[in-house]
């Protein structure tokens, strides 16, 4: 029971959404803060759309404190009103971890992360169709339709446009995320007016949630339903399975065991003597041997520089915490002081892993 209050509540979250810091997202995010990005979208075919009108809204990769990282197939779904299209979510680094942005519907499609989640949606707008004269026309280029249908018209401009990002990668920012930000016009749909996801959304998430082989921990990131044709619809013929994942799947890094069984690390670190302990990064050959003994030297010295910062924070939240015992701080206080630590210990650990990113990346530009 307390496991499916959480689920509805992250899942029906719309009361507790907040603004997105960041004005460039212009998009609204969900109070979920994961520590690790998401597995790389799959890899799979489009069902047939069931009927005129309907829309479709690609699949994605969810998050559950329990069952970590589970997918929620794409589907077909009625649009809320003539005119509206769909803005894919999409996960977002920032301030020591991964952010969900969450969908929406509206006049316009706006950023999604430039994330390439296919048919029609290639990172930077979207081409599965228009309205016209109040009726949805269909570019059968992208989307897949049956008979009968008569509002559908052909543009495989896109196809060929050889700026499509050509890969699966499902989150934006970090450690190999897609590195795009929203243009000027992007950020201008922010201000137009916006739907939540309609109740065949939440019901396809519902359902996904509840079917343990849609946890990426048990596909391995190559779900058995990658898509439906209806929503809530997980048997029958409309239902599509992963043709491949979309890229090698990893273990997050809270299910590395330590000795005795335990998480060696927790995912989302409150206080700095969490962290796990920096070690130097391998950079490959340059073919020079002093060259490379230079750059090793130098890894080490910017990892032994990281963990005694990671010791010196860890020091001064260890002393507020005796402070707050000595002082008999109030549970609101407590935990006040709590977030604060554990902000403080997610922008060290970013800033530490922007540093090495960095320089990996000046001492392999060098490489012959």
């Amino acid at each position: 029971m307390k496991k499916t209050l959480r689920f509805l509540l992250l899942a029906l979250v719309v009361p507790l959404m907040l603004q997105s810091a960041k004005p460039a997202s212009a998009q609204w995010f969900v109070g979920i803060h994961v520590g690790f990005g998401p597995p790389a979208l799959p890899v799979y075919d489009l069902p047939v759309c069931p009927g005129d009108g309907y829309f479709w809204t690609p699949g994605y990769w969810a998050w559950d404190a329990d069952d970590g990282y589970y997918w929620v197939p794409g589907t077909w779904v009625l649009a809320p009103e003539p005119g509206f299209l769909w803005t894919p979510g999409w996960w977002g680094w920032g301030d020591g971890g991964y952010f969900w942005h969450e969908g929406y519907w509206g006049p316009h499609v706006g950023f999604y992360g430039g994330i390439n989640y296919g048919f029609g949606y290639y990172g930077d707008g979207f081409w599965g169709g228009r309205w016209q004269g109040g009726h949805f026309f269909y570019n059968t280029a992208v989307w897949r339709v049956g008979g009968g249908f008569h509002n559908v018209y052909r543009d495989d401009t896109i196809i060929h446009n050889t700026t499509i990002i050509n890969n699966h990668i499902s989150f934006n920012g970090g450690q190999g995320g897609i590195d795009r930000r929203p243009t000027p016009q992007e950020e201008s749909y922010a201000s137009e007016r916006h739907i939540a996801p309609v109740a065949d959304q939440t019901r396809q998430v519902e359902a996904a949630h509840g079917n343990p082989q849609l946890r990426a921990s048990v596909n391995q990131g190559r779900p058995a339903i990658a898509a439906t044709s209806r929503a809530g619809e997980f048997s029958g013929g409309g239902v599509v399975q992963a043709r491949e994942a979309g890229g090698e799947y990893h273990a997050p890094p809270a299910e590395r065991a330590a000795p005795g069984g335990e998480a060696a690390h927790p995912a989302n670190p409150v206080h700095a003597s969490e962290l796990p302990e920096h070690q130097p990064a391998q950079v490959p050959s340059t073919g020079n041997p002093d060259l490379d003994r230079k750059y090793q030297q130098q890894q080490q010295q910017l990892a032994t520089k990281q963990n005694q910062e990671h010791q010196q924070l860890a020091q001064r939240q260890q002393q507020e915490d005796q402070q707050a015992k000595q002082r008999n701080y109030t549970p609101q206080k407590t935990q006040q002081m709590e977030q604060k630590h554990q902000q403080q210990t997610q922008k060290l650990e970013q800033q530490h892993q922007q540093q090495t990113q960095k320089m990996v990346q000046r001492q392999t530009s060098h490489k012959r």
